[in-house]
């Protein structure tokens, strides 16, 4: 499934929910889903990591939805190898990718 595709099945199934709960309580819920991600990767399975990375992206697409931001053309920034240098692998000295905010730094 693509991004777009994505975004439209979260908007059919949960879009009104979503809407009706605010954009505060999407960015709590997200937040609490990177969390159990992140015990997932400590502590899971490969099925818990899977199922919390889908939550992850769902809750990442509501939001998105909700403050009108195409995902797709989002991840554009990314297109490229890293938005700062532009190369794949980044050559980014360390101290400067992390406070350029990339995913990855």
């Amino acid at each position: 499934m693509d991004l777009a595709t994505l975004q439209d099945v979260i908007d059919r199934t949960y879009g009104d929910r979503d809407r009706a709960r605010g954009v505060p309580a999407t960015v709590a819920w997200l937040a609490e889903e990177l969390g159990e991600l992140a015990q997932a990767v400590r502590k899971g399975t490969a099925a818990d990591r899977e199922h919390e990375f889908a939550d992850v992206l769902a809750w990442t697409a509501s939001l998105a939805n909700q403050v009108g931001v195409d995902l797709t053309a989002a991840v554009q920034r990314y297109a490229d190898g890293c938005p700062r240098c532009r190369a794949v692998p980044c050559a980014c000295p360390l101290a400067s990718t992390v406070s350029s905010g990339s995913a990855t730094g």
